[in-house]
């Protein structure tokens, strides 16, 4: 029988078959494809023709074809719907797709072709993308350590093996906290919460065989609780197993791992003639340094520490009046948060949430898309990896776009989080190919499933990062969408959070599950009035992570990492009732892969231009004005990695921005 991995996709835009693959074809398909790979490297690095652009960095674009295919569907399907078998095909492929990564960057013939090419470029006659993919390709090489001799060159591809297999443990310990712990709710715990927090308790009851509600650690289930519960012990007992992932001993405590990983990453460093990993990782990045990106946290952490301070004196005195004469913890914020938002702004989240339904606001973000790109959406009746998942059309002016697929409930075999990924790239090379574009997400079920405002802000957010793959419109797949910048990547999808806070958008969008009514006016500007509530609370617990990832990489990397961590902390002056949104045992940003290392406060840098790139619209007098959307999609979203991302934003908005529009947009400006 034909492994479906491996013959042509004669499915609808050449989808993954996903209802004729079994989880017994991907080691078979992955082993050939992999051969193949090597096979194709190895033609390419022994040619007898001399090197050119054509025989050597186009053959590499499209060498692999095959392998990606394969990895696409497996690590889709292993990162969202992951189970056993999967669990030990992702340790068993990680190691050696490093050693395969390493072997190709390692591989001298090869890199003495592409310099030759780099060394006669101006001799060349390419385009402007083509000597940009060249540039990538031969700094790629240098980084990879392609230039290293001998013992050093040895030592890389052991650093680069060993460091895939502890991205992997880290994941899978930190997927194995989240899913094995959960603590069961008697009916009278169930007091104080919402409707839809009970009902995500039930749901996750029986999705747990246990016999009755429970509360997980998925944070679409355990945030409502800790929003609500009047319980404090049971808010002290849910905040501490969510705040202990990674860290609980055993198997799958990730602390050794990190310190392991941190020490790995230094000498990689060291071994190309770096400082420190993180002067390494931030040389490609648009910061360029580690005090560059200092500079940034710290003119954001003390405006946003003095907010979070005099909240938490408010609280705490809230706290006092209730008859609890204690210090205000972390398992108390979110709950009087709320009561103060209530109070306040009399923005009640349970009153809220039926506004919010998931297919209204699937409709919003698609609306908006709509308006901007002039872009349609048809739903598709097509095989996927999931029941959950549903898949869409992307079309403009009748012509085919992209594939859209949308993976939006929260479920065991889903590690935690939200994310896009593309299974297959945008390109024109070696011929035109539509993207195939994912996002993950991790709502809570139900009929219908209803949103809180931060999760419809995340199915913006993730679909701001869709659109900058789908929209993108260059020749060749390694420079398309958001292969950009890490610091740069954030920015497409930050920005599209504004769309959500638009009152149009409200206004003809969130209406109520039962009645089907539009969202009262009074109520939609208490929301719109409340979009920077609390935000002292949520710049902190962010800039502590990032400032935090940056010390771990900035220097020597530390022989123990939570004593770091906790050094860090208290020379930040921490607030007591805040802990940082990611810990380092279950900082998956940092510690899944290299992607977000020294670059977690990359979300923060891509804020400073998504505040400033909004106000591109509102200065147009419309957040639909046509020639702004034409500007950010013919200079931002279609361009890929072509150009270097500063340059790209001075196309769009003529200047490069301050820091300013961010504070103003978090209302922590003085």
């Amino acid at each position: 029988m034909t492994n479906p991995l491996l013959s042509a996709w004669d499915t609808p835009f050449k989808l993954a078959p996903f209802d004729k693959i079994s989880d017994d074809d991907f080691a078979l398909a992955f082993e050939e494809a992999l051969v193949a790979h090597k096979a194709e490297v190895e033609a390419i690095a022994e040619s007898a023709d001399a090197p050119s652009f054509a025989n050597t960095i186009e053959a590499m674009e499209v060498a692999g074809e095959g392998l990606n295919k394969v990895l696409s569907v497996f690590f889709s399907v292993s990162g969202a719907d992951s189970n056993p078998a999967r669990e030990a095909l992702q340790r068993d492929f990680s190691p050696k797709l490093a050693a395969h990564s390493a072997e190709i960057s390692a591989n001298k013939a090869l890199f003495g072709r592409i310099k030759a090419i780099w060394d006669a470029r101006d001799t060349l006659d390419l385009t402007e993308e083509q000597q940009r993919v060249l540039m990538l390709t031969h700094r790629g090489f240098v980084r990879g350590g392609a230039a290293l001799e001998g013992d050093a060159d040895a030592r890389m591809k052991e650093i680069k093996g060993r460091l895939a297999v502890l991205g992997t443990e880290f994941t899978q310990n930190l997927l194995a906290d989240e899913r094995e712990w959960f603590m069961p709710l008697a009916e009278a715990d169930l007091e104080g919460l919402p409707d839809f927090a009970v009902d995500a308790a039930r749901a996750a009851g029986e999705e747990k065989g246990a016999d009755g509600p429970v509360v997980t650690l998925s944070r679409s289930i355990i945030v409502p609780f800790l929003q609500f519960s009047p319980r404090r012990d049971l808010r002290e007992k849910a905040f501490e197993a969510w705040a202990a992932r990674g860290a609980n001993g055993g198997e799958t405590d990730n602390r050794a791992i990190a310190g392991e990983i941190l020490a790995l990453r230094d000498e990689r460093a060291k071994l190309l003639g770096y400082a420190s990993f993180a002067g390494y990782k931030l040389e490609t990045e648009m910061a360029k340094t580690p005090e560059a990106v200092r500079g940034l946290l710290m003119d954001v952490w003390g405006p946003a520490k003095a907010r979070a301070e005099a909240d938490a004196a408010v609280l705490t005195e809230m706290m006092h009046v209730d008859g609890i004469n204690d210090d205000l913890a972390p398992w108390d914020w979110r709950y009087y948060a709320e009561k103060r938002r209530k109070a306040e702004h009399d923005l009640d989240e349970a009153a809220l949430k039926p506004y919010l339904q998931l297919d209204r606001m699937i409709e919003a973000s698609f609306a908006c898309a709509t308006k901007l790109f002039g872009l349609a959406f048809k739903e598709l009746d097509v095989p996927l990896y999931h029941e959950d998942c549903r898949a869409w059309e992307v079309t403009r002016d009748g012509a085919h776009v992209a594939v859209f697929i949308g993976d939006y409930f929260a479920r065991g075999g889903k590690r935690s989080g939200a994310w896009c990924s593309a299974m297959r790239g945008q390109a024109k090379f070696p011929e035109v190919q539509g993207p195939v574009v994912i996002n993950v997400c991790n709502f809570a079920k139900g009929d219908p499933a209803l949103l809180s405002y931060d999760d419809a802000r995340t199915l913006f957010h993730e679909f701001g990062h869709a659109l900058h793959q789908m929209l993108s419109n260059v020749t060749y797949e390694s420079i398309s969408g958001t292969s950009v910048a890490r610091d740069f990547v954030e920015l497409p999808s930050q920005l599209y959070e504004h769309w959500l806070e638009v009152p149009e958008v409200l206004a003809e969008y969130a209406t109520h599950a039962e009645t089907g009514e539009a969202m009262p006016q009074a109520m939609l500007e208490k929301v719109l009035g409340a979009a920077n509530f609390d935000q002292g609370f949520a710049t902190v617990e962010y800039v502590a992570s990032a400032l935090v990832d940056l010390a771990f990489h900035e220097g020597a990397a530390p022989s123990d990492p939570m004593a770091k961590q906790a050094e860090v902390l208290a020379e930040l002056g921490m607030p007591a009732a805040i802990t940082m949104r990611h810990a380092t045992p279950h900082f998956a940003h940092v510690f899944a892969g290299d992607g977000y290392s020294s670059g977690y406060y990359s979300y923060m840098w891509s804020e400073v231009m998504d505040a400033d790139a909004f106000e591109a619209f509102e200065e147009a007098g419309s957040a639909f004005d046509p020639e702004t959307a034409k500007a950010l999609e013919r200079h931002i979203l279609s361009t890929g990695g072509s150009v270097e991302a500063d340059e790209l934003y001075k196309r769009f908005r003529g200047r490069l921005p301050g820091v300013e529009a961010l504070l103003k947009g978090r209302g922590l400006a003085a």
